[in-house]
C-alpha cells in the first residue's frame, strides 16, 4: 500500500518541489482547495479532499477536512489493533504525513483586516489536522514550517520513512505553532469584546536572535520578538553596520528609543547610558543637538547608546567618529555620514522607522518575576502644563516654564528616584536610583557644578516623585536653582513649599508622579 501525504498550505513556498519528491517515492497526495489547484497546474497527481471523505467541501470551505475519515487516518495508532480494527471496518486508510499552514490570521492583522476579514481567518480545520497528526507523532509525520522540508525529504529518500526523533521535533514545533495562532486571535477578540482583566492572559513570541550570553557571561539569553510587533522598536531595527547586539545593548537600545519618541518637536539626541540618560540635547538642528547632548556628560556618554530623531550629517557623523560609541540610530543616515561612522569597525549602525512612534505606545510593558509577569499599560500620559499649579509665591518665568517642561519630560526616563538639572535645551546633571532623593540631588547638582557658569544659567530641577523632607530643598538651593518641578503630595508639602519661598525659588506642582523602577 502506498503512502498518503495531505497538503494543505496557504504558504506555497517550496511545496511544488516538496510534493513532486514524495510523488517520486510513490507517496500518494491529497489536497485541498488553492494547494490542489497549485500542485495540478505543476503536472502533480493529487487526490481531492472529497474524494476521500464522500463529502463536499461546504460553506465557503470551513467544512472540508472535519471528517472521520480524516482525523481517523490520522490518529489512528498503529501499534493498537482495536484502532487498526476500527480503521479497516470503517474504510479509513492511514495517512502518514501532513503538510499543513494556517490561514494568514496574523498578516491579515497587521494589514488592517476588518472584523469579518479577521473572523474569516481564524483556522479551524488547519489546526485540528496539526494537532492530531502532532498528537499521533508516534506514526505520523506532521509539517507547518516550509524550512523542515528538506531534512523531511532525505530521510524519506534515504530510508522510506523519517526517525521517530525527527517525528517528535516536529509535533512540538506544531503546538507551539498552534499556541502561537490561538494566542494572537485570543488577544484580538478580547480587544474586541471583552472588558476588564482576562483570567487569562496569552502573549506570544518569535525568536528573533540567540544571543551569546545575557547580563554576564554565566547567563544564556535569547531575544524574542512580540507576534505583532512594534515597526518603532529595536526588535525592528535594520542593523546597517558593526557587531551584533547583547543582551545588555538591546535594553539600553529599547530604553534610549522611548525617551526619544517622547521629543518628537525639535531634532533631538538622546545619550543613554545603563539604562539612564547621560545626555539629551534639543536644537534646531540634529548637530546642534549632538553638541547640547555631548556636553551634557562627556564622559558618561563614552561607551554610550545614542538616538537622533533626524536624519545623520556629514557634520555630525563627523563628530561621533571622534568618540567610542555602542550603538548609533536613527531614522537614516546621508551616504557621506554613513561612510564616515562605518569606518569604525564595530560601532553597531541602526535604523528604526520613527513615523510609527505613536503605533508603539500601545505595546504593554510586560515584567518577569520568579513564577509570574507583572503587565502595564506604557506611561505615556499625555500632560498639560496648563493644569499644572505654581504653589510657591514666586512665579517661573516664561523661560525657566520652557525649562521645566523639558525637565519634566526628562526626569520620566531617570531610574527613581530620579532627579534630573536641565536648562531649556540640554540636560545638565543626572541623578538616579539612590535609595533616598538627598542622594539623588547631590548626584544630579554635583554634575551640574561641573558645567560652564552660563550653561547653568536658568538651571531648574525636576523630581520624579514627591520631596518627602525639606531637606531636598536646602540642596538644591546651595546648587543655585531656580525653579523645580515635581508632582507633590507628600504630608509634608507645606514644609517644602516654605523651604522653596524661603530661598525664592518657583516650585509647580504636576499632579503626576513618573516612577521608573
Amino acid at each position: 500500500m502506498s503512502k498518503r501525504a495531505l497538503i494543505s498550505v496557504s504558504d506555497k513556498t517550496g511545496i511544488v518541489e516538496f510534493a513532486q519528491k514524495l510523488r517520486e517515492q510513490d507517496w500518494e497526495i491529497i489536497s485541498t482547495g488553492g494547494t490542489k489547484t497549485a500542485l495540478s497546474e505543476a503536472g502533480i497527481e493529487t487526490i481531492a479532499i472529497d474524494q476521500v471523505t464522500g463529502f463536499p467541501e461546504m460553506m465557503d470551505g470551513r467544512v472540508k477536512t472535519l471528517h472521520p475519515l480524516i482525523h481517523g487516518a490520522l490518529l489512528g495508532r498503529r501499534d493498537l489493533k482495536t484502532h487498526m480494527d476500527a480503521m479497516c471496518k470503517h474504510n479509513i486508510e492511514p495517512i502518514d504525513l501532513v503538510v499543513v499552514n494556517l490561514y494568514p490570521f496574523k498578516e491579515t492583522l497587521l494589514a488592517g483586516g476588518n472584523q469579518e476579514e479577521m473572523i474569516e481567518k481564524i483556522d479551524i480545520g488547519g489546526p485540528s489536522m496539526l494537532r492530531s497528526a502532532a498528537k499521533n507523532h508516534a506514526s505520523v509525520t506532521v509539517l507547518v514550517d516550509p524550512a523542515d522540508y528538506e531534512v523531511v525529504l532525505t530521510e524519506i529518500t534515504e530510508t522510506g520513512e523519517t526517525t521517530l526523533e525527527t517525528r517528535q521535533k516536529l509535533a512540538a514545533k506544531v503546538f507551539r505553532h498552534t499556541a502561537a495562532y490561538d494566542a494572537l486571535i485570543a488577544g484580538y477578540l478580547t480587544e474586541q469584546f471583552f472588558e476588564g482583566k482576562p483570567e487569562k492572559l496569552t502573549l506570544t513570541y518569535d525568536l528573533k536572535q540567540s544571543m551569546r550570553y545575557g547580563e554576564n557571561p554565566q547567563q544564556n539569553a535569547d531575544f524574542y520578538e512580540s507576534g505583532l510587533p512594534s515597526l518603532y522598536s529595536v526588535a525592528r531595527s535594520i542593523q546597517l553596520h558593526g557587531k551584533e547586539l547583547s543582551y545588555n545593548n538591546v535594553r539600553d537600545a529599547d530604553a534610549a528609543l522611548q525617551i526619544a519618541r517622547d521629543f518628537d518637536e525639535k531634532p533631538t539626541v538622546v545619550a543613554l547610558k545603563h539604562m539612564n540618560p547621560c545626555g539629551i540635547g534639543t536644537a534646531d538642528n540634529i548637530e546642534l543637538a549632538w553638541d547640547y547632548a555631548f556636553e551634557a556628560d562627556p564622559i558618561s556618554i563614552f561607551g554610550g547608546i545614542i538616538v537622533l530623531n533626524r536624519e545623520v550629517d556629514l557634520a555630525t557623523a563627523k563628530k561621533m567618529s571622534k568618540i567610542f560609541l555602542e550603538i548609533i540610530i536613527a531614522p537614516s543616515y546621508a551616504a557621506d555620514a554613513l561612510v564616515v561612522l562605518e569606518k569604525k569597525k564595530n560601532i553597531r549602525i541602526l535604523t528604526v522607522d520613527f513615523t510609527e512612534k505613536a503605533q508603539s505606545e500601545i505595546f504593554p510593558m510586560v515584567t518577569g518575576v520568579l513564577g509570574g509577569l507583572l503587565v502595564q499599560n506604557q506611561d505615556v500620559l499625555i500632560e498639560n502644563p496648563d493644569d499644572w499649579v505654581v504653589v510657591t509665591k514666586v512665579q517661573p518665568t516664561e523661560t525657566q516654564m520652557k525649562a521645566l517642561g523639558f525637565a519634566w519630560k526628562a526626569v520620566k526616563f531617570v531610574k527613581s528616584n530620579g532627579i534630573i538639572v536641565t536648562n531649556d535645551h540640554q540636560t545638565l546633571g543626572v541623578g538616579p536610583g539612590q535609595t533616598n532623593r538627598v542622594g539623588s540631588v547631590k548626584i544630579a547638582l554635583e554634575a551640574t557644578a561641573e558645567k560652564p557658569v552660563e550653561t547653568q544659567t536658568g538651571a531648574v530641577l525636576a523630581s520624579d516623585a514627591f520631596f518627602p523632607f525639606a531637606d531636598n530643598v536646602d540642596e538644591i538651593a546651595k546648587g543655585g536653582i531656580t525653579a523645580i518641578i515635581q508632582p507633590g503630595g507628600s504630608i509634608r508639602d507645606k514644609e517644602v513649599i516654605d523651604a522653596c519661598d524661603k530661598y525664592g525659588i518657583a516650585m509647580v506642582f504636576t499632579g503626576v508622579r513618573h516612577f521608573r523602577h
